[in-house]
């Protein structure tokens, strides 16, 4: 299984739904939290060139946000990249 990043913040309940989705998948992920450490948010944005949380790279495939991850679970795409 590739490596699952998850940037996430604070009270954010996308961050929270992603998390739960891997968890149902019985995937494991290492989660930044872009509030835990200052500069985590800048880094963040320079690799994704997004602002939002949460925002998820599957080995080196950016997801994107929760709506892109759920999108690819309802497309049936997510389990292949899991899989990788």
């Amino acid at each position: 299984m590739p490596e699952i990043i998850i940037y996430t913040a604070a009270l954010c309940p996308y961050c929270t739904m992603a998390k739960k989705l891997f968890d149902r998948k019985g995937a494991s992920y290492k989660e930044i939290n872009v509030d835990s450490q200052p500069g985590l948010r800048q880094e963040m944005m320079e690799k994704t060139k997004r602002r939002t949380v949460p925002q998820i790279y599957i080995g080196d495939h950016h997801v994107g946000g929760y709506d892109d991850l759920y999108a690819l679970e309802v497309q049936k795409k997510l389990d292949d990249l899991l899989q990788a």
